[in-house]
């Protein structure tokens, strides 16, 4: 059995990336939607921006868990 060291490396660190980006975008949702809640709640006029990041972030986490999925499931191709 020979390994290919080179490509196991490769999709590590692939697989690392995605993964701390999609976090990072994650987190940039939470924050829009903390920043919108705070807004609201102080009684400021509360601007969309905050939900329209929220939003973008989450539907962009959700597209990367869709292609995910998409690769993972032979059914799919």
């Amino acid at each position: 059995m020979d390994l290919d060291w080179s490509a196991l490396g490769q999709v590590t660190a692939v697989s690392i990336a995605v993964t701390v980006a999609v976090v990072v975008v994650f987190a940039l949702g939470v924050l829009g939607l903390a920043r919108y809640e705070g807004a609201r709640e102080e009684g400021a006029d509360a601007s969309s921006l905050g939900r329209a990041q929220a939003g973008l972030c989450f539907l962009a986490c959700a597209a990367v868990v869709a292609y995910g999925i998409y690769l993972i499931v032979p059914q799919f191709h």
